[in-house]
């Protein structure tokens, strides 16, 4: 990348302010000298940016103020753990079992009715009252309770649990309404 003479003497120029003004940020000479680094990177990156007779070090001192608080609030979620305690502890449950339910509740849904699968679909999983979700399907209160429950029946059976309670087990999300 080629840049103007003009435009490269003014961010040499401004080379020590940036440094002084990155010390007294990080607080580290080595810290500062990378962020200035970087804003210069970022400079010469965006120069289609900058306005040609704009204060060309109001425009750097810019990039480096925000180039250190986006560096800051990512540093402050980081953990310090030099010795990998920390990460030791840290455990995460394995997906596959809830992946594999899940794919057998979806392909236990698509070997319902249509209208049984709307309508649990509605209730259990949107959310919907029966009223809601009669409204929706344009049928009567009536209709949509019993198409739940004869879904809930099948997919109970699909699934091959032993009650309908099963179904709607709190613990892997949230339960089907009862009748």
């Amino acid at each position: 990348m080629s840049l103007a003479p003009s435009v490269r003497e003014a961010m040499l120029e401004a080379v020590p302010n940036l440094r002084a003004f990155a010390i007294s940020l990080s607080r580290n000479v080595d810290r500062a000298d990378d962020l200035v680094q970087e804003t210069l990177l970022r400079a010469m990156d965006n120069i289609d940016s900058f306005q040609p007779g704009t204060n060309m070090s109001a425009w750097l001192f810019t990039i480096l103020r925000n180039l250190f608080r986006s560096e800051h609030r990512k540093r402050r979620r980081e953990v310090e753990d030099p010795d990998g305690a920390h990460a030791a502890t840290l455990t995460s449950v394995p997906e596959q079992q809830g992946r594999l339910e899940f794919e057998e509740l979806r392909l236990a849904l698509a070997k319902l009715a249509p209208d049984q699968r709307e309508a649990i679909i509605l209730v259990g999983a949107s959310g919907l009252s029966y009223e809601e979700a009669a409204a929706v399907c344009g049928c009567a209160v009536g209709t949509i309770k019993s198409r739940v429950n004869r879904a809930r029946i099948r997919l109970a059976e699909l699934l091959t649990t032993s009650t309908n309670n099963d179904v709607g087990d709190t613990s892997c999300g949230p339960a089907l309404p009862q009748d």
